[in-house]
């Protein structure tokens, strides 16, 4: 029941409930201020911090169908997060649309309220003008068709980025061919990938030779017979990363193990080295790793590379940025960037960045994770940090899923802003400075080699 100040008269009830039924908890999405924010900040050209588009021909996640092998409906989510939280029934091999949709329809009920669902649909709704959520079979069948059709070439692909996701650059994660440093597209430029580089204590180590420092060396005509030869063939790695043109480092070993990084000597490193995983005690391994690690930190100021490190969602027992601190510290060359807002530590990420002046925070795939959780750090980074150390990206695999990322990212953003405009805390032009910035131009600012490869005009 609402309850009013004694005495107030019935011209100032009408005015209070006016006022209340005008607030801006209903929806700041439909309010004109956040609809100018939202058309300014559409309109810059985005630099997208990170992806994981390969080339066009090695996109994965085609099905083989009645009609051949290529993208379909099922590709799009399966290529998602989706799959993550909610199982997803698999495509039918040979077999028409149909088939699939006849159980690939019910995967959906029970995770309609999660970020990974609700991110893909402007996928649909935008490029196809198709709500996923009301179409019928025949609405389904036809946009399973179109999506097929558009991948015969990499035209849909390059005008969904460029043009309707309004992407000028975009840094790609070469994860499955670290030491190439291919541009496959206009907008591709590419980065340096250190995460197996810290299992260099054995050749055995690695599974492919284009994650491995020792086929790089023989690659080179080096040998690699000791941990300074290890080390130097890094620093020869580091080398071809700077004449590609890659603008920084990336690691994901918070998938892999903790993220507390020790400043462990060079002869408690030695003893692993030359030696298998399978005769490592755990601490030995550990040792290692953490020496290698703390050498690419400084490896990453001697040639200006920044560091993105992934932080959070990953094994939880160990993925909060928190471990980072004494490594951060101890480092202050290094310009660190703390992914994913080290969700669902953003807090503990935002007071880091508050505390050091070397990191920088990407709100990288966190719209996705929990869009609510986005918005608030958002608003929670700005209030603890300048806002030209925040940035984001798509952290996706194919046309479609980058352009859902962007769009539910751009809207976001401005969402977070609008609100901060109406509560007083901002005025509107200093929201489109802020927006224009966390798009664009912090990434600009930190990997200065973006400038010359700008081509939007």
């Amino acid at each position: 029941m609402n309850s009013f100040p004694r005495g107030a008269t019935g011209a100032a009830l009408a005015l209070l409930l006016a006022f209340a039924s005008a607030a801006p908890a209903d929806d700041i999405k439909k309010t004109d201020l956040y609809k100018r924010i939202r058309k300014n900040l559409d309109a810059v050209p985005a630099i997208d911090t990170h992806d994981h588009l390969r080339p066009f021909e090695e996109i994965p996640g085609r099905d083989v169908t009645d009609k051949g092998k290529g993208m379909t409906l099922h590709s799009i989510w399966q290529g998602s997060y989706y799959p993550w939280i909610n199982p997803l029934s698999p495509w039918p091999e040979g077999k028409p649309f149909e088939a699939w949709w006849e159980k690939g329809q019910h995967d959906f009920k029970d995770a309609r309220a999660t970020s990974f669902y609700r991110y893909v649909l402007p996928a649909f709704t935008d490029l196809y003008g198709v709500d996923f959520e009301t179409m019928t079979l025949e609405q389904a069948s036809d946009l399973n068709r179109r999506i097929f059709e558009n991948d015969k070439s990499d035209k849909w692909l390059n005008h969904v980025v460029t043009e309707r996701a309004n992407i000028e650059l975009m840094l790609i994660d070469p994860y499955w061919a670290r030491f190439k440093f291919d541009r496959p597209y206009r907008f591709a430029v590419p980065i340096l990938n250190v995460t197996t580089m810290v299992d260099g204590h054995h050749p055995g180590s690695f599974t492919s030779s284009l994650d491995s420092p020792y086929d790089f060396a023989k690659q080179s005509g080096k040998e690699v017979k000791s941990l300074d030869d290890y080390l130097a063939t890094i620093d020869l790695v580091f080398q071809k990363a700077v004449a590609s043109d890659a603008v920084c480092l990336k690691t994901t070993l918070a998938y892999q193990r903790t993220l507390d990084f020790q400043n462990v000597s060079k002869e408690r490193a030695e003893r692993a080295f030359g030696r298998p995983k399978s005769e490592l005690k755990p601490e030995e391994l550990k040792d290692f790793q953490d020496f290698i690690l703390w050498r690419l930190c400084e490896l990453s100021a001697k040639y200006d590379l920044p560091f993105q490190i992934h932080t959070g969602q990953a094994r939880i027992q160990g993925s909060n940025p928190m471990l980072l601190v004494d490594l951060i510290a101890a480092n202050p060359k290094t310009k660190f960037i703390l992914f994913h807002g080290g969700f669902p530590w953003v807090g503990e990420t935002g007071v880091i960045a508050m505390k050091y002046r070397n990191v920088w925070v990407d709100s990288v795939w966190l719209p996705q994770l929990s869009y609510t959780m986005a918005k608030r750090a958002y608003q929670e980074w700005l209030e603890v940090m300048p806002s030209d150390r925040i940035m984001w990206g798509a952290d996706t695999v194919q046309a479609e899923g980058i352009y859902a990322a962007t769009v539910w990212t751009r809207q976001c953003v401005c969402e977070a802003l609008a609100e901060k405009v109406e509560r007083g805390e901002l005025r509107e032009e200093q929201a489109l400075h802020i927006g224009q910035q966390i798009l664009r131009d912090n990434a600009l600012k930190i990997f200065p080699k973006l400038e010359r490869q700008l081509w939007k005009k």
